[in-house]
């Protein structure tokens, strides 16, 4: 684990609202993203991640303008996903304010965009984001999905995260398709075999309920947490879930 474990709520911006449903779908809305990166600044969130869950699946780019003006409002890192085929989109995406770039179906597609990305920025700057799912014809029981959480990859989630850490990403964005948006907790035994496979940063992602959830996370082996309902419908805070975390013994920024 890395010295100090991230709480980083998570934006899925979609036609330039916040959205947030269950495995990705009934989205309902959840806010101007601008106002919500600014109230999670101020509350003490350690980085935002800002999603636009819709741009691969309609084959388009990120929307740059919200990117722009949620950069232009908080000062904390801020990881961009959603669109990104290679080396131009990440290039825009910095310029625009992000600090890191996350990759998803588009690494799928060309999984040469990993090596190029890299070469170019650095794998500081690239994060892979892995919308896994329990898959039984898998050899390790998890697959791969792309566009969303749509369409299943055909790939192993292990074999994958391995080829592209060994590829150059510098962290990894672990969501539980299954669990996202549930509010059940987060799949412990995805952490524990995404966290053996590799040796880089893992965030944990989908299924935050409570604030046991993110302990257990932590427990797990994740270096970071993220959720995205329970901060934005305000069930917990940042605060709480740092206090949960401190008083279960983890180091928190």
């Amino acid at each position: 684990m890395s010295l100090a474990l991230r709480v980083i709520p998570c934006l899925d911006v979609h036609d330039g609202r916040v959205v947030k449903g269950v495995n990705f779908r009934n989205l309902r809305d959840a806010g101007d993203p601008v106002e919500l990166a600014a109230e999670y600044a101020r509350e003490g969130a350690d980085e935002l991640v800002f999603l636009d869950i819709s741009a691969s699946a309609e084959g388009r780019a990120t929307t740059y303008d919200v990117v722009r003006r949620t950069a232009e409002t908080v000062f904390i890192p801020l990881c961009v996903g959603g669109g990104v085929r290679g080396v131009a989109d990440v290039d825009q995406l910095l310029r625009t304010g992000a600090d890191k770039v996350g990759i998803n179906t588009g690494a799928i597609a060309r999984p040469g965009a990993i090596d190029e990305i890299v070469r170019r920025f650095g794998n500081q700057v690239l994060v892979l984001s892995l919308d896994a799912r329990r898959e039984p014809g898998q050899p390790s029981g998890f697959g791969v999905t792309t566009h969303g959480g749509r369409e299943r990859a055909g790939l192993d989630a292990l074999a994958w995260v391995r080829e592209a850490c060994a590829r150059g990403v510098g962290e990894v964005l672990l969501n539980s398709m299954d669990a996202d948006g549930t509010t059940d907790g987060f799949d412990l035994e995805m952490i524990r075999a995404v966290k053996a496979a590799v040796d880089v940063p893992v965030i944990a992602s989908g299924g935050a309920g409570t604030t046991r959830h993110f302990v257990e996370a932590a427990q797990a082996g994740a270096d970071a947490v993220l959720a995205a309902s329970v901060f934005h419908y305000q069930t917990l805070t940042i605060a709480e879930v740092k206090a949960a975390l401190a008083d279960a013994g983890v180091t928190v920024r």
